[in-house]
This record gives structure tokens, sequence and C-alpha cells, in this order.
């Protein structure tokens, strides 16, 4: 314990100097938003065993929410952020109650199906922008006093917002009830047999899964001033199980790690390929640019034949096998 402790707090204390060694506070800021948002799906399917293939719903609905509730309504930064995810956390109580009544494909399908209706909702409501999204949203300030205008001082924000998030998971998983959500993930059937009401179980981690993925949500909306529908599209669903499978699905670093990678991808594919085509003096690699979602595809491939629990799972694994043979 006090190793893995540590570990974190060296953890921290890198993250809290990135921005003074050059690197760049919104790109950092985002890579936190998604880690958190992938740690939220996590805790869904990689330690309950639900697939849920509607968790941008929950994203895009606190980020419209919060966006609402600053530019419109003009609430504290703080209640902004707050009423985002108790949006995103009464949605998930209402896809839950809907979802959980089935299990496996079926489940998953209908989380789509009821994404999907949010989505559309998104996309003709007026306070939403529609495809325009919700554009200069005022970031505040802090407790009054705090100029969240400053992207260091937003920057530092995150970063708590994320510790929160990160140490509710952490404390979830390692409590009675996560293991119950592992004894869920299982063997469901051998649960039920020990007198544990699933449903509620399976609701209760849902909608857990669903209010941290909403402060992901509130939070991107501070740092991009703005909501928009891709935060609500079923393209986001996918990232976000890409994010937790390339990680390593049930770990609790997996996601974060996987969070980063896609990111980076994202936004860096287009550098890389300007820098093989000076390289080689090719110019088909400028095309890698254009072609992102291909080269996450690619890697995603790659992970599922070379590493089936993902980076961090396989990492893990390594490790065991060692200590057995020792």
């Amino acid at each position: 314990m006090n190793r893995q402790l540590l570990s974190y707090a060296a953890a921290a204390i890198v993250v809290a100097i990135l921005p003074f060694v050059g690197v760049y506070p919104i790109f950092a800021m985002k890579v936190m938003c998604y880690a958190l948002f992938a740690c939220a799906f996590n805790l869904l399917l990689g330690y309950t065993g639900l697939l849920s293939f509607g968790h941008a719903a929950f994203l895009g609905s606190a980020a419209y929410a919060a966006g609402h509730a600053l530019k419109v309504w003009g609430l504290p930064t703080e209640l902004g952020l707050l009423f985002g995810m108790a949006v995103a956390a009464a949605l998930g109580l209402v896809m839950g109650l809907l979802a959980i009544r089935r299990s496996g494909i079926y489940f998953a399908m209908i989380t789509l199906a009821l994404a999907q209706m949010v989505f559309f909702f998104f996309l003709q409501a007026a306070f939403t922008g529609g495809e325009d999204g919700l554009q200069r949203v005022p970031r505040g300030t802090l407790f009054g006093f705090i100029d969240l205008s400053k992207d260091l001082n937003l920057y530092y924000l995150v970063m708590a917002i994320f510790a929160i998030g990160y140490f509710i998971i952490w404390r979830t998983v390692h409590s009675p009830f996560g293991q119950v959500l592992k004894a869920l993930r299982e063997n469901e059937p051998r649960t039920l047999s020990l007198g544990y009401d699933v449903d509620r179980f399976k609701l209760l981690a849902f909608v857990l899964s669903a209010a941290i993925a909403g402060l992901a949500g509130a939070t991107k909306t501070l740092v991009f001033v703005s909501a928009t529908l891709s935060d609500a599209t079923w393209q986001m669903s996918g990232l976000v199980i890409l994010m937790t499978l390339i990680g390593g699905l049930g770990t609790l670093v997996g996601p974060i790690l996987g969070a980063f990678i896609v990111v980076l991808l994202e936004n860096k594919v287009g550098d890389f390929g300007r820098f093989l085509a000076n390289l080689t003096g090719n110019n088909w690699f400028l095309r890698l640019g254009e072609s992102v979602t291909i080269v996450i595809g690619l890697i995603f491939i790659i992970c599922v034949l070379a590493f089936r629990r993902g980076i961090v799972g396989e990492w893990q694994a390594l490790l065991q096998r060692r200590r057995g043979r020792a």
C-alpha cells in the first residue's frame, strides 16, 4: 500500500510540473478529461462486466448542462460542474433502469439506442445550438477569486477534479461494494444465489459511472469553453471503449494510458507524418494527418492481437509470471 501511495504521489508531482517543462496545458487537460471518462467506463465494464455502447450520452449531457448553467443561468463554476454531474447521474438512473433488465449484447444495444435518442435531442434542442454547439462558455472563477480564464489556474483545477474522480473509483473498487461488482463480473448466477440484489448493484454501478463520466464532460466544457455534438456521438462511445481496451480492461491505470495514447494520436499523427515526409521525401506520409481513424484502428488491431489484456494488463501478467518463477 505504501509503495502504491508513493507511486501515486510521484505521478501527481510529474503531472503538476508538466506545464513548466513545455507541455501545452490544453493538451494535458484534454488527456485528463478523457482519462477520467475512460476510468468511469472501466468501472462499469472492467469491474462490473456491463458493456455500454452509450456512455457518450453522459459525457455530452453533462457538457451541455454545465455549459448552459454557466453561460445562460450564470451559476458559479463549482455549481455548474456539480449541475452537469447531477444531470448525467439522473440520465444514468433513467437509462440504467431500462437497460439492466437485459444482459450481454441486449444491454449494449439498449444503451446504444438510448444514447442515440439523447444525441438527436441535443441535435434539435434550441439551448444546445444544434450543429454549431454551445460556444463561448465562460470559465468564471473558482471560489470567487481564482481566475480560471488563465490556463494554468484551470490546469490545476482539472488536475484536482481528476484526482477526486480517480479516488472515488479507486475507493469503490477496493470497497465491499466493489468486491460484489467483481463477483457480478465473474459469475452473476452465483452472486445472486448468495443473496445479493444483483439489479440494485448493477444500477448503482451504472449511475456512479454515469456521474463520473458527467464530471469529465462538464470539466471538458470548461477546458474548451464549448460543448458540441461530438461529445454525444456513438463514435465517442466507441472511442472510450478503445481507450479502455488499449490501456487494459479491469485495471485502474490502463484507461489513463489508453486515453493518453488516443489523444496523442489524434493531435500528433499529422506532425509525425510531416516528419516522415521530410525525412524520406515521400509526400504520401502527409496523408497520415487525414487518416487518424485508420491509424488508431491499426493500433487497436495490434493491441488485440499482441496485448489481449491491454498494455497495463499484459505488464501486470508478466510481473506475476516472474514472481511465480521466483
